[in-house]
């Protein structure tokens, strides 16, 4: 279940990742920096806010931060699209990876300034979600258990509005043949824009959730954006479907090696990932 529960992570930010490089084209490596961020502002909120305005007793708790933060880490991913990456459209790969890269080292530096590297505990888990409860064959924290349940009704939402909506066809339709859609009347670098910022939102979705499990720290997007990408690279990049199920799976995979064999449990995801691109390059759901 503990793996489960990490899975979920895994498939909310890999499905951000994927989003973007799926209808972009972008290889968004500052993907591991706006899940931080999320984090972040979640902790800012609670602890900071109120001084800063002058009004101590005003802080900003969990549901709150799980609405305002994604919008905001959103927003920053547009201004990010708007004024350096929508520069590189046409370009190679190469350059929006290392654009990217350098805005996760930007972020976490100036966290790095003020925050603790070690990490800060969040304090605001919500009272409702405090203490555990008994699933028959385990007792289970309730506030994992709310994070896995709402990361998997987001991943779906999301699935089924690319997948299954007229919204969704209109974006592929974008990344396919940009010119003809724009000939409909259709506003394209608006469409890329927005879903820039959508994934980032993901991202900082994931970030405030994984707050109250893990410390939040200015490293914490560098560690796990290694084994996203890798998530993302087993499932195909770009598939939607193949992150979630993918970042589900392999979450649980790392939980049973955790028991079986703890030394092995951090290499696993990569030998998985070894194994998929010698005997599928494009990935388990990806296409050629």
């Amino acid at each position: 279940m503990l793996g489960l529960n990490n899975g979920a992570f895994y498939a909310l930010l890999s499905l951000g990742l994927a989003v973007i490089f799926g209808l972009l084209n972008i290889v968004n490596f500052a993907h591991g920096a706006f899940y931080m961020l999320g984090a972040f502002l979640a902790l800012i909120g609670l602890t900071q806010f109120g001084g800063w305005i002058g009004m101590p007793e005003l802080s900003i708790g969990f549901w709150w931060a799980l609405l305002l933060s994604p919008l905001l880490v959103g927003l920053f991913g547009i201004v990010i699209e708007r004024t350096m990456l929508k520069r590189l459209a046409g370009l190679d790969h190469l350059y929006g990876l290392l654009l990217t890269f350098g805005v996760a080292l930007v972020l976490q530096g100036f966290f790095g300034n003020f925050y603790n590297m070690a990490g800060t505990p969040y304090p605001g888990i919500p009272p409702s979600l405090r203490g555990v409860v008994d699933l028959g064959f385990m007792y289970f924290p309730k506030y994992r258990l709310f994070a896995l349940l709402f990361s998997l009704a987001v991943c779906f939402v999301t699935w089924y509005a690319i997948e299954r909506t007229k919204l969704g066809a209109l974006l592929r339709a974008s990344t396919e043949n940009p010119k003809l859609v724009e000939a409909f009347g259709v506003n394209v670098p608006l469409l890329v824009t927005l879903t820039y910022g959508f994934g980032c939102a993901l991202a900082g979705l994931a970030g405030v959730m994984a707050a109250p499990i893990y410390s939040v720290s200015p490293l914490m997007g560098s560690e796990i954006i290694i084994v996203v990408f890798a998530v993302v690279v087993i499932g195909g990049m770009g598939s939607i479907l193949g992150a979630i199920v993918t970042g589900l799976g392999l979450g649980l995979i790392e939980g049973v090696v955790k028991v079986l064999y703890p030394p092995a449990a951090s290499l696993v995801v990569f030998v998985i990932m070894a194994i998929v691109l010698m005997v599928r390059p494009s990935g388990l759901f990806g296409r050629e």
